[in-house]
């Protein structure tokens, strides 16, 4: 038996529903949304335009905002960076970043933007809140932030950013790619200008889902052009949302799978989270370095080290001896390892998801102890 704990990548383990749910779109009904008047396209109409009430529902957004929906959180975040920010403008950013953040924003630089990056301190990766206030210029512009660090699993005080960006009318941006259907997030008071979501992680979605939900108000440019189904005559991309951030054809059979999970996440009975107790284990292991704030709400993301051993081998044998699968490296977020200072050898990952159990912790917590005394 093999046991899986890279959720942070993706969740291996989903819902049977959304299989079904998928295998159901793809049996010959649903065509292609907002492309004719026949009863297919409408069938695939109908169900993109359930899964937008489903995600409104799941971050409570109200009629200020809409949904588009992308192929993953990446392409989300690329939409509303390269939409929203010009030259001239400025943003700040945390070290927390995955590089579906950094990248975007270092293309942007070249193109005459700045940013500003909010340090972490080392091992815990705790951000420098205060620096927030420090680093505000008149041309601030924007805040993109990680709701949680797929390194660390630290969480983002919100709310204080949130307080924040209000207090000097910033656009605010968050990559919910670690938190969406994990931790609530509550868009009702209109604060929040993006969410930028990932279907296939813990919303049970397949993989090559996502989307933003988005405030309607926001000044976007579109990134990608296209075909929409209705003004075929018109050369640019229509302006309104979600029109103006889905060009093309919709991945209708992954957005109904997408649905499913999402319904799942939120009918489930919720059950008391496992990273408690796998964290006080932890951190009773001879050699083991655990890094993050674990004084502070966090996701179920942990990040280790045995001794000096590489992290790639540390996994490596996890998997080789014990059937466990972990993620090694740096996991696209160089600026968090930087932070912690295990920039030689990358950190080990664990990520447990609704479908981890406590006898597999247990299985790895043995394996771990083994490791530690060689």
């Amino acid at each position: 038996m093999s046991i899986y704990l890279d959720n942070a990548a993706t969740t291996a383990q989903k819902p049977k529903v959304v299989a079904n749910t998928v295998a159901e779109i793809l049996s010959g009904q649903y065509g292609n949304p907002a492309r004719g008047a026949h009863g297919y396209s409408l069938a695939g109409f109908r169900v993109v335009e359930n899964s937008r009430q489903q995600v409104k529902e799941l971050f409570k957004a109200g009629s200020e905002y809409e949904v588009a929906f992308t192929n993953n959180a990446t392409v989300a975040l690329n939409e509303v960076l390269k939409g929203l920010i010009q030259a001239g403008d400025h943003v700040l950013t945390t070290d927390w970043e995955h590089n579906s953040v950094l990248r975007p924003l270092y293309q942007l630089e070249k193109l005459g933007a700045t940013f500003d990056v909010i340090t972490s301190e080392a091992v815990t990766g705790r951000l420098h809140y205060e620096a927030f206030t420090e680093k505000l210029r008149p041309e601030t512009k924007v805040v993109v932030c990680n709701h949680a660090s797929n390194v660390t699993g630290n969480l983002l005080k919100l709310e204080w950013v949130k307080t924040f960006c209000q207090k000097h009318d910033l656009y605010l941006v968050i990559d919910a790619s670690q938190t969406a259907g994990v931790v609530p997030i509550d868009l009702s008071d209109g604060k929040i200008a993006a969410v930028c979501f990932t279907g296939h992680k813990s919303l049970y979605g397949p993989q090559g889902t996502g989307g933003v939900c988005v405030r309607q108000d926001l000044p976007l440019e579109p990134l990608l052009t296209g075909g929409d189904g209705m003004q075929s005559f018109s050369k640019v991309q229509p302006k309104e949302l979600p029109t103006l951030l889905e060009a093309g054809t919709l991945n209708v059979p992954g957005i109904a799978g997408l649905t499913a999970g999402i319904e799942w996440v939120l009918e489930k009975e919720k059950k008391p989270s496992l990273g408690t107790y796998f964290y006080q284990a932890l951190k009773e292991i001879d050699g083991l370095t655990l890094y993050g704030d674990f004084t502070e709400p966090r996701v179920d993301v942990f990040s280790i080290n045995l001794h000096d051993a590489e992290s790639a081998v540390v996994s490596e044998l996890l998997w080789e001896e014990y059937q466990i699968a972990t993620r090694p490296g740096y996991h696209c977020a160089p600026l968090m390892h930087q932070a912690l200072g295990t920039v030689d050898r990358g950190t080990v990952r664990l990520s447990l998801s609704s479908f981890t159990t406590k006898a597999e912790l247990e299985l790895t917590l043995n394996a771990l102890q083994n490791l530690a005394q060689r």
